[in-house]
């Protein structure tokens, strides 16, 4: 029988790598952020724990990290049926000290088939909080 992990053993779904090359665990990792125990220091760091929190399915994550002037109403209802599988932040632009840009191509599979979102998106820094604002699909 197979032993789960522990929380704190756990991978981090952004993929990010530590010092020696390996996969940060979501303790050291996004998790901070999850729980609210700090603040994303920049739109990278907020990207990635905004995609960890889609592939844990912490959606009231998603919703405190949302600009409240474009967030949806029903923030992950559609979300049941996605496994999120990988990240790949392709570059990050800072525009001002209140404005930045990351793009990235999330995998994903929905009820089992395998899809990929590139987006451009767009992240404002509000009273030193991050927070996503809209993006642009990429092809």
């Amino acid at each position: 029988m197979k032993k789960k992990a522990q929380p704190h053993q756990v991978v981090c779904p952004c993929g990010a790598l530590n010092n020696k090359g390996h996969t940060r665990l979501l303790a050291e990792c996004c998790g901070p952020y999850l729980r609210g125990a700090r603040q994303p220091e920049n739109a990278a760091v907020l990207m990635r724990s905004r995609y960890t929190a889609y592939a844990c399915h912490d959606f009231d994550y998603i919703k405190r990290t949302w600009h409240p002037q474009t967030r949806p109403l029903d923030v992950g209802a559609q979300e049941n049926s996605v496994k999120w599988i990988g990240l790949t932040v392709t570059s990050h632009r800072i525009l001002d000290a209140q404005h930045e840009i990351v793009a990235f191509v999330a995998r994903y599979k929905d009820n089992g088939r395998a899809e990929k979102l590139a987006e451009t998106s767009r992240f404002e820094c509000i009273n030193g909080q991050w927070l996503y604002v809209d993006g642009d699909l990429n092809d």
